[in-house]
């Protein structure tokens, strides 16, 4: 339920005051199930930066206060990995000393590997042009089909062989990442991604039935309708359809359209697109994983840096409940290098964390909507989550958007809870530009582009500092997102 009119709303932004929103809860509401789908699965750097502690420690945070299950990284076959090598007479020479290291590691610190299948190594690749990304991955065919499919075999094998069929079969296995665009230099892209990815399904299922392999891990939500369609009339294997969208992505590119779609639908109108599309296709009841989506495929310090991303994040969750199976936020992590070594902490990166593992307001967010409960509860409201835990705890989050960069207006926020046995005890945690943000800390520094280590710790000491209340009402101010948890004395 929603309290003020549009009128009431209207005289609220003209003469300053703030609008005031009522939600009503039943306690008694059973509600339907509500599964964590934007938690379970992280994007993070390529292969090899996953060695590094720095990596590692905000891993190791990730795991304390999320779900995450799952890392997907790039690269695994880059020639920095040593994988692949011929002898002089062209023959394959296999490596897998860096691949253990790297995936002993995720597992060691309780999360598995999502294998991106790339990118070509060199003594395979059919051209040497390579990505413009800072460590030059080659997005080429393999000039070679069947010696790709043996490194994906042996690959696969040799992950089997390690840690078990019973372990590997909880992974997945994902072919190659976006090569509907500059990532994948076959042509025609879409022919001759097929041709791969037919090959490596073949290969993966070869070591082992019951490991799972999927694709196109496509950008901007593309080829899933002519995915299904190829593997089904071709009997090749698809355990599941993995695709991309990013919230300042084009209509054009995702729906083929010249709409204006804001940075709050554009994930979730996608969401939709490719669900409509599994349906209706030959292979309805196949897993989507959407295995990258942020709000900006850009270095934009205002969204990923900013309190913006809790109430984005919040809204796209509500909006996508029910339409996907996982989706991977990309990234956990600013230890990262696609444009390069790091230049200073807050540059707009894609990671919940910054340089020296400063929490991010978008990590704070991730943690607080990981206390929501797996049952949801009147999902007709338009910026809040009402949830159920199993122990009768109820959980909501409420936010107040607003488009990055601008300063929007505050709301009034009163939570009522009905058919509540006994008295109800309300905790909110709250964060907002000003509590749980690291960024006004480091902008009130002058910006440092290497911050002492002092000023390291005034930064995290800053990202930690979100608002706690104990009260049923409070102020939202723009950009900021509460999470309410209400429970018995």
């Amino acid at each position: 339920m929603r309290g003020m009119g549009c009128c009431s709303v209207l005289a609220a932004l003209l003469f300053g005051q703030s609008a005031t929103e009522e939600i009503v809860v039943n306690a008694k509401e059973t509600g339907r199930p509500f599964p964590h789908f934007w938690e379970q699965v992280f994007g993070s750097g390529r292969a090899i930066l996953s060695l590094r502690e720095s990596y590692r420690r905000d891993l190791r945070a990730m795991r304390a206060a999320t779900a995450i299950q799952y890392v997907r990284f790039h690269a695994i076959f880059h020639d920095e990995v040593g994988v692949y090598d011929e002898d002089s007479s062209g023959q394959p020479m296999y490596n897998w000393s860096y691949v253990d290291q790297i995936y002993d590691g995720l597992l060691e610190n309780g999360v598995r590997p999502w294998v991106e299948m790339s990118f070509m190594p060199r003594k395979l690749a059919a051209s040497m042009e390579s990505h413009p990304f800072w460590y030059k991955p080659l997005p080429s065919p393999p000039k070679d089909y069947g010696k790709w499919e043996e490194l994906v075999y042996n690959f696969a094998r040799h992950l089997v062989d390690r840690y078990g069929i019973d372990e590997v079969a909880q992974w997945y296995f994902e072919v190659w990442n976006e090569p509907n665009i500059d990532f994948w230099t076959g042509q025609p892209k879409q022919a001759t991604y097929f041709e791969l990815y037919d090959h490596a399904a073949r290969a993966i299922k070869r070591a082992g039935s019951s490991l799972r392999v999927g694709g196109p891990a496509t950008a901007q939500a593309a080829w899933i309708s002519a995915m299904t369609d190829h593997c089904v009339r071709g009997g090749i294997p698809l355990d599941f359809v993995s695709t991309h969208v990013y919230a300042n992505d084009s209509s054009e590119d995702v729906f083929g359209t010249h709409e204006n779609i804001p940075r709050s639908e554009m994930v979730a109108r996608a969401v939709r697109k490719v669900y409509d599309e599994v349906k209706h296709s030959a292979r309805p009841d196949l897993p989507i994983h959407w295995s990258e989506y942020n709000a900006s495929y850009k270095n934009e310090v205002e969204v990923t840096d900013s309190a913006f991303m809790g109430p984005w994040l919040a809204n796209t969750i509500r909006e996508s409940d029910g339409l996907t199976t996982t989706m991977s936020y990309w990234s956990f992590s600013d230890v990262f290098e696609e444009q390069g070594v790091v230049k200073k902490p807050f540059y707009g990166g894609y990671g919940l964390f910054a340089e020296r593992g400063v929490p991010k307001a978008a990590f704070e967010a991730f943690a607080m909507l990981h206390r929501l409960g797996d049952r949801r509860l009147q999902t007709n409201l338009e910026e809040a989550l009402v949830t159920k835990r199993a122990d009768g705890t109820l959980v909501a989050a409420v936010w107040n958007y607003a488009p990055p960069g601008e300063s929007g207006t505050s709301k009034q926020v009163h939570i009522t809870v009905n058919g509540w046995t006994g008295t109800p005890h309300y905790h909110v945690q709250i964060v907002d530009p000003k509590h749980g943000s690291a960024l006004a800390a480091w902008k009130a520094m002058g910006s440092p582009a290497f911050p002492t280590t002092q000023q390291y710790e005034k930064l995290r000491q800053a990202a930690s500092a979100t608002q706690q209340l104990d009260a049923p009402s409070f102020v939202l101010p723009a950009h900021g997102l509460a999470v309410v948890e209400v429970a018995a004395r």
